[in-house]
């Protein structure tokens, strides 16, 4: 272990990473030093609730790892208007703890681990890579009030690890939705319904929208909706976390 230290701090020539080596947000112990360090240790990583068997286009979970790359029933019978999700953790155990902090107490160095996770799980799917990722904006209202959106942050670490650019400026929440927790599907749509807009005519025709919790889908499918009558072609979405 010391001398994957010295490597790791012999790479990179910086005094913070000397003093301030990775540490395990939920254990303490060393963290991974691969790549440019991670809060996470290997142990902790390999009790996070992996995502493996879950729908290939809303990444649902399912019973099953016979499931990989099916399509669950529900879009099955109703296609959603993105064409492919990708969620490496279900929305339990120690995941709700680390969205929690990147969401609401400014915790970025959990944002920046969120986004590593994210970023090595679309590393290893191997898919043709989108032109521009586009963080799932705030109202400014929100932004003002939070300081920060957690899945810019979330989509600096992903852009940063897999060379894609990020657009934060393009996708804009013109309308200050209520809460959506507490909502069944049904209500979320009519709450999302008319939230977002576009600022001038888009230029790519693959994007991926990201996320930090994907829960029935709605507010990535009713972006969706709106960069596919703006005439985007193929929709991706990248969430960090997938409910049931």
């Amino acid at each position: 272990m010391i001398g994957r230290l010295v490597d790791y701090w012999r790479e990179r020539r910086d005094p913070i990473a000397v003093l301030f080596p990775p540490t395990c947000i939920l254990c303490g112990a060393p963290g991974r030093l691969d790549g440019a360090g991670w809060d996470l240790c290997e142990g902790c990583a390999r009790e996070l609730p992996y995502n493996r068997a879950a729908c290939i286009q809303c990444a649902l979970p399912l019973p099953s790892a016979m499931a990989f790359g099916m399509r669950c029933a529900l879009c099955q019978r109703h296609p959603p208007s993105f064409d492919r999700t990708l969620a490496p953790l279900r929305y339990e155990g120690a995941v709700p703890l680390l969205v929690r902090g990147a969401k609401f107490r400014g915790r970025l160095n959990q944002a920046r681990l969120l986004g590593q996770c994210l970023a090595e799980w679309v590393a290893a799917a191997n898919l043709e890579p989108p032109q521009v990722l586009l963080p799932v904006p705030l109202h400014a209202a929100r932004l003002r009030e939070r300081g920060y959106n957690q899945s810019l942050e979330i989509a600096r670490v992903v852009g940063r690890e897999l060379a894609i650019p990020v657009d934060h400026a393009s996708c804009v929440r013109i309308r200050a939705t209520p809460p959506q927790a507490g909502l069944n599907e049904r209500a979320r749509r009519l709450n999302l319904r008319g939230a977002f807009a576009l600022r001038g005519t888009p230029t790519w025709s693959h994007v991926a929208l990201l996320d930090d919790v994907m829960t029935t889908g709605s507010t990535v499918a009713e972006l969706s909706r709106v960069l596919r009558l703006a005439g985007v072609r193929w929709i991706q979405v990248w969430a960090v976390a997938r409910t049931p």
